[in-house]
């Protein structure tokens, strides 16, 4: 008989003890929002700033409300506005064209290579057609960042890194999101640290940093902050930036603090479930491993492969063969976009130009979650699965019952 695998791409852990005893104590006072403190306190929120700037090395750290809110920000603070092109992965997911749009900026996509990182030759080709790149480490696959901030320095471009699915990586030693003037993080549920929704944004520009705060809507309170620039860069911006309010709020910000402290742990836990079906999946004909470059240290709280060459109709049977065992897959290529999985094409908002390359690989590109209640052993279990799956679509067994089932 089939296996099948009973568990569930969406659970998460809880939230750790010591975070669930401070989310209490600031539902027991009430003082939830960021600057509501009583005299002597510290805000949780401005406490989490200071812990999350030391973590990543950052002089300066704001806490928002949720990742793509990060972005926006920092695309506001180097200046995007209204009609002004910036720079963006076509492999991403749809908050990062999002945020480009929701300041009035226009993207203009750079091509992916088939290992998942935007194709650094079409972006030295396109890094005179804007002065803002919006690099996302989509899926938490990091390209040679040397090279990137080459070309872009060369270019003049600002780099503003989305590392939404990167927090804790590092290329080269130097941690996701400081390389560029600034980098943003999501704190969402299926991400590396979990407040249902949040985000972070870095930078070490006073002036960025500043402005950043300003737009989240600290009214006048910002001296409040302890991971900001000191009051006197804000003397001549606070009455020309306005409020677009997107604080993080304490109870939020108790809830992460305590797992700031688990993310190498939850990093080392992550590796051994991705390389367990990187085991189980090697040599599978029809498929293709995405290579972790060696600079690359990875948080790997998904998993991708590539069904190259195949056609619409079996990348369908597969995914509903998986299904139907218990194994949630996700389908970059499917004609419309599906929960989370969306690509460049469907952002009519956008009006993208055709990208052949990119297009070929997310024809064959697989996602799935991998959340830390998965045990190696499942990981062991998912690959079989899809290994079996796999052959058996590769050998030609698609029936029409697969073909209706579809991408879901």
């Amino acid at each position: 008989m089939s296996e099948t695998f009973k568990g569930s791409f969406t659970q998460q852990e809880p939230i750790p003890e010591e975070g669930i005893a401070a989310a209490l104590a600031v539902l027991q006072h009430g003082r939830l929002h960021r600057y509501n403190v009583a005299p002597g306190e510290v805000a949780e929120t401005a406490l989490l700033e200071e812990d999350f700037a030391g973590l990543v090395g950052a002089r300066y750290c704001l806490a928002v409300a949720s990742g793509g809110y990060a972005m926006a920000t920092a695309l506001r603070a180097v200046g995007v506005g209204h009609g002004v092109p910036v720079l963006s992965n076509a492999f991403t997911l749809a908050p990062v064209p999002g945020a480009i749009a929701s300041v009035g900026g226009v993207p203009v996509f750079v091509e992916v290579t088939d290992d998942l990182t935007i194709d650094l030759d079409d972006l030295a080709a396109k890094a005179g057609s804007a002065k803002v790149l919006l690099l996302s480490h989509m899926r938490g696959h990091v390209c040679d960042m040397e090279r990137l901030m080459a070309i872009c320095d060369a270019a003049g471009v600002t780099v503003i890194e989305d590392c939404a699915h990167t927090m804790g990586a590092t290329w080269n030693g130097v941690p996701s999101g400081r390389h560029g003037r600034v980098g943003c993080y999501s704190a969402q549920t299926y991400k590396h640290v979990n407040s249902g929704e949040g985000g972070f944004l870095v930078t070490d520009d006073a002036v960025i940093a500043a402005k950043s705060v300003l737009l989240s809507g600290s009214y006048m309170l910002y001296a409040r902050h302890r991971a900001a620039p000191p009051p006197e860069v804000f003397e001549g911006l606070r009455l020309e930036v306005p409020n677009i309010s997107g604080r993080m709020d304490n109870l939020r910000a108790a809830i992460l603090r305590p797992q700031l402290a688990l993310l190498a742990d939850r990093r080392d836990r992550w590796g051994v479930l991705y390389r367990t079906l990187e085991a189980g999946l090697a040599g599978v004909p029809g498929l293709r491993l995405i290579p972790r470059p060696a600079a690359e240290v990875y948080v790997a709280s998904s998993f991708q492969f590539l069904l190259p060459e195949w056609e619409g109709a079996r990348v369908e049977a597969l995914v509903a063969r998986c299904l139907a065992r218990g194994v949630e897959l996700k389908w970059f290529g499917a004609a419309e976009p599906v929960a989370f999985t969306s690509r460049y094409s469907h952002w009519a908002y956008a009006n993208p130009a055709p990208m052949p390359q990119t297009d070929r690989v997310l024809a064959g590109l697989i996602d799935m979650r991998l959340p830390l209640t998965f045990t190696p052993q499942d990981a062991a279990l998912i690959a079989r699965i899809i290994r079996a799956e796999v052959g058996a679509v590769w050998q030609g067994e698609v029936t029409p019952v697969a073909r209706a089932v579809g991408a879901e």
